[in-house]
């Protein structure tokens, strides 16, 4: 599937893969500061998300071949390629599966292990938001309330809902993404005996539990030259919670390559 994208700068290619919700827009400062930095950005929408297509499957190996597909197109491999949880994920299966496409690795927020169902409850909420003719979005963040408690989550999520139809409508393909959540949390598919041996590197956000100590062997046997840095001061959204703190990571290991 070919992906829609978003590009800035010119340069060296990088590819910016969002989270589970998210989309290409979630990277605006990163991407202008890599932009500014001489690079060529590219951030995608994956499949089901943004203004990209909707279709079933998304196991990793499937939306591997979807960005490789979409760069390919953009004549922009091989690149880096940056992803922060389900997009990190995304990226790990590319650089495991086509290493030639993947110069260099940021992995943010997320490792190559199986993750307990603990969004599943987001999807069911977004699903049964009733779309009605002239539903506001203080309604609908109402609505989510008692599943989604988070103001700042329920604003994020609610960024997928287009107020610019009657009724609304979103965006995502919530059918697609409910269906497959069991693929999305795990990390099924790497090739037997496959590895990436191009540089890594696995940033965690100092609040987050996505990356922890005993994740580092798993990431050590797939990635041999990977290394590990944290963004203080940042949760699981470590690149909008603290840009800054994030950038002074990423900036210097992508002007490596």
């Amino acid at each position: 599937m070919r992906l829609n994208w978003v590009e800035a700068g010119e340069g060296s290619p990088v590819a910016l893969l969002h989270g589970l919700f998210g989309a290409a827009q979630n990277f605006g400062a990163v991407q202008k500061a890599l932009a500014a930095a001489g690079h060529r950005v590219l951030a995608l929408d994956l499949r089901n998300h943004g203004a990209s297509p909707h279709a079933p499957g998304m196991d990793y190996p499937t939306m591997a071949a979807d960005v490789a597909e979409t760069l390919a197109a953009a004549r922009a491999l091989p690149a880096a390629v940056l992803g922060h949880s389900m997009g990190g994920k995304v990226a790990m299966m590319l650089a495991l599966t086509r290493p030639a496409a993947v110069a260099r690795l940021v992995v943010a927020d997320v490792a190559p292990v199986r993750y307990p169902p603990r969004l599943r409850g987001y999807v069911e909420a977004m699903r049964a938001l009733p779309l009605r003719p002239g539903l506001t979005r203080r309604e609908a963040d109402a609505a989510l309330a008692a599943a989604v408690p988070e103001a700042a989550v329920r604003g994020f999520l609610l960024q997928n809902l287009r107020f610019e139809t009657d009724p609304p409508r979103w965006r995502l393909g919530l059918a697609e993404i409910a269906q497959a959540m069991p693929e999305i949390e795990s990390f099924d598919g790497v090739p037997e005996g496959a590895r990436y041996e191009g540089p890594v590197l696995a940033i965690a956000g100092e609040r987050s539990d996505y990356i922890r100590p005993e994740h580092h062997a798993r990431f050590r046997a797939l990635f041999p030259n990977v290394r590990f840095a944290t963004v203080p001061q940042a949760g699981h959204w470590l690149h909008a919670e603290n840009p800054q703190g994030f950038l002074a990571l990423v900036a210097p290991f992508l002007a490596e390559g």
